[in-house]
């Protein structure tokens, strides 16, 4: 009688079944408290996308390989913190990753009204806007890796690939909102105006981070870092290769266009976005029913059917098309192939399994425009859609081997 009395006793949730407290706890909304911070990260970093090229070339008057160097420090800065922020997530907990990311934001704004108004001084506003790019490639590690962690353990290991799908539409998302919006900031007020906006949302998320509950650090002995990228490192590349569509599309498309004399180049990729969202939303749940490896081939079949349109397009009407289907399978690609990376590791070294399996993404970004001007310097601008064609039929390959190498061995976490 007295075990039943006590078993009674119990707070509700005792009686909750596992499926329940699982829907609840992986709940779209729930969720999106978390990705929110990856949200922001993206934001600031879209802000001044379109505004610092200008900015360094035509205001100051630097040549434009420094207008370029001002945005692509960021990403230089962000691959190599990226290994950093999943060490302190296990280490620190997801919540300090967060924290300390959304301070690197907000203090990469303030530098940012620093370089502003040091503008007549162009040699010191030019250094003070690189240490600002610095400070905001660091936030968006630590910021996004954490992010993503944190969903990911609150949730529990059922949700790792919704949790890593809605990351990336806060990813998108970001970036598609304030790239405009930061247009329109420095049209009407100036750089300084896109800088106080990033101290604003910076430590406005830095609080909201600081009130929410933290989750536990889950305890053991964690692998050295050489261990994790020799487990990850097979699945970054699938998805490296796999992202060479977006960033030649995202790159080459205006100039594609310009050489067929054709408009309409943004509509190309707003079909590309389309895609990718509508994916992302509806089709997220097939990668825990059918597995991270099937979805994600499914994915790059599709991906490569998209970059065969392109490559042969003799009208907008098909270069568009390609671009949709070119969405439509680069979107689960980065969450189905996630899942299997993250599962090569125990749970206590996932962050880092994330921060290395992410900066694969960051390499991809930041060698694609050489290699395919490169392509496109010799073969024209069609090639380039080549280029992306064999790149995903090479990820395919990869993933392919990681599938049936996946069946002859246990995973890490079992072991």
């Amino acid at each position: 009688m007295s075990l039943s009395f006590l078993h009674m006793s119990y707070s509700s949730t005792a009686y909750v079944p596992v499926s329940v407290r699982s829907a609840a706890r992986g709940g779209t909304w729930r969720l999106a408290g978390y990705v929110y911070f990856t949200f922001i990260c993206y934001v600031s970093i879209g802000l001044p996308l379109a505004v610092l090229p200008p900015f360094v070339h035509l205001r100051m008057g630097y040549s434009a390989v420094l207008a370029g160097l001002a945005i692509s420090i960021q990403y230089i800065a962000t691959l190599l913190s990226r290994p950093w922020a999943g060490r302190i997530s296990d280490h620190m907990g997801a919540k300090i990753s967060v924290m300390w990311g959304m301070a690197c934001c907000t203090a990469s704004g303030a530098l940012l009204v620093g370089a502003a108004a040091l503008h007549g001084v162009h040699w010191l506003s030019f250094a003070v806007l690189i240490v600002s790019r610095l400070a905001l490639g660091v936030g968006e590690s630590l910021g996004s890796t954490g992010a993503t962690l944190w969903g990911i353990t609150s949730a529990g290991q059922e949700h790792t690939a919704k949790v890593i799908g809605l990351n990336g539409i806060s990813t998108y998302g970001g970036m598609a909102l304030a790239a405009p919006l930061g247009v329109i900031l420095d049209q009407q007020w100036g750089l300084s105006s896109i800088g106080l906006l990033t101290i604003v949302i910076g430590a406005v998320s830095f609080v909201l981070a600081w009130r929410k509950e933290p989750v536990a650090v889950v305890p053991g002995e964690h692998m050295p870092f050489a261990h994790v990228l020799g487990r990850v490192a097979p699945h970054g590349m699938g998805l490296a290769l796999g992202g060479v569509s977006y960033s030649v599309l995202a790159t080459f498309v205006t100039l594609f266009y310009v050489s067929r004399h054709w408009s309409g180049a943004a509509l190309c990729l707003t079909a590309f976005g389309i895609g990718f969202i509508v994916v992302r939303l509806l089709f997220i749940k097939t990668i825990s029913r059918f597995g991270g490896y099937p979805v994600a081939i499914a994915s790059l079949l599709t991906e490569a059917v998209g970059m065969i349109l392109l490559w042969q397009s003799t009208s907008p009407w098909m270069a568009m098309t390609g671009a949709a289907v070119g969405g439509l399978g680069l979107s689960l690609i980065f969450p189905a192939i996630g899942v299997e990376a993250v599962k090569r590791v125990p749970e206590f070294n996932r962050g880092t399994a994330l921060g290395v399996y992410t900066a694969f993404a960051d390499v991809s970004f930041f060698l694609v425009g050489p290699i395919a001007g490169a392509i496109i310097g010799f073969a024209g601008y069609a090639s380039v859609f080549l280029f992306a064609l064999v790149s995903v039929l090479a990820a395919l390959g990869i993933v392919l081997v990681l599938k049936a190498a996946r069946n002859r061995r246990p995973l890490a976490s079992s072991q």
